[in-house]
């Protein structure tokens, strides 16, 4: 019995990463493939969206057509300003007809622009001038902030880490342990990396559903150096959450694997991480990785990325 100057002793609080143990219906998964979580926002104001942000998350794909129809709507705003002020106003933007005119000023609009200003074409008027002036101001500050966006959108540093398809529940010094093989897929250097492991499951908790989270401890949390695939273990001894547990067992509990890595970028002198996960769906009992990389005749080690998941079946097979 406690003083009552002594505090009472208080439950460990449930463990839960920030993905909620609440459990109102099935999900694909937490995490998604691309490493992203599956969580979709509603109901934020215009204040919550952010440009730059945007255009530095966004492919790069879609970066240059943003970036292709920016230039062409701009430069077409300003051509049809110089259009609409008559021929005289553009020195050499005469034509016989107005499609050909309003070309010869969309072609203006984008030597002045991007201050190029070949000579061909000039103003010739106060209000030519006025505008002219007006887009060559535009045009320095917008490829200022397009240049500044693509030297950020570079040198962000990332993680670009391949993981098997699979975890595989292998065997593992006379048991079976989780498993599941990374590798660096990028030329660069990646050193101190750091793995950290969690099991979700839906469980029922007081008559209703919970969704449950525990870390799953790791025969090494980390390696010092990564130029080879680096095959993360799990060990499932009698404190594993995964001990007796069956194939069947991880669908009716819908388990999921997520994954956290990180590490030194030797190039950005940063900390790079990524994410991924495994459902009960892709995680493959009784199997082995088979070797994913090799010593050639020169004496150097060869890694071969399309083998990073290669399994083989081992004997005692369930699935």
């Amino acid at each position: 019995m406690t003083s009552p100057t002594e505090p009472s002793a208080q439950p460990p609080p449930e463990f839960d990463p920030g993905l909620t143990r609440q459990f109102d219906s099935p999900i694909n998964r937490a995490i998604n493939k691309d490493g992203s979580f599956n969580v979709k926002r509603t109901g934020a104001g215009w204040r919550a969206f952010h440009p730059w942000l945007h255009v530095n998350r966004m492919s790069w794909g879609g970066f240059i057509a943003l970036v292709l129809s920016l230039y062409f709507l701009v430069n077409t705003g300003f051509a049809f300003l110089y259009f609409a002020m008559g021929p005289e106003q553009i020195r050499g933007a005469e034509s016989s007809t107005g499609f050909d005119r309003f070309a010869n000023d969309f072609f203006f609009s984008a030597h002045t622009l991007t201050t190029v200003g070949y000579g061909s074409m000039s103003p010739a008027g106060m209000a030519a001038n006025v505008i002219a002036a007006l887009e060559a101001l535009v045009g320095l500050m917008g490829f200022a902030i397009i240049t500044g966006v693509l030297i950020a959108r570079v040198s962000r540093p990332s993680a670009q880490i391949g993981y098997s398809e699979n975890a595989l529940i292998a065997p593992f010094k006379d048991a079976t342990a989780l498993m599941f093989r990374i590798a660096n897929e990028r030329p660069n250097n990646l050193m101190e990396m750091h793995a950290r492991v969690m099991l979700m499951t839906v469980e029922p908790v007081a008559g209703r559903l919970e969704r449950r989270f525990g870390e799953l401890k790791l025969e090494r949390e980390s390696v010092v150096f990564f130029p080879l695939p680096w095959t993360v273990v799990h060990p499932i001894t009698a404190e594993s959450p995964l001990f007796g547990k069956t194939a069947d067992d991880l669908t009716r509990l819908q388990a999921e694997i997520m994954i956290m890595v990180k590490g030194f970028d030797e190039t950005f002198s940063q900390v790079v991480q990524s994410r991924y996960s495994y459902r009960f769906d892709e995680v493959v009992f009784d199997a082995k990785f088979q070797p994913s990389f090799h010593i050639d005749n020169s004496g150097k080690m060869v890694v071969d990325l399309e083998k990073l998941g290669d399994y083989e079946r081992v004997p005692g097979d369930r699935s």
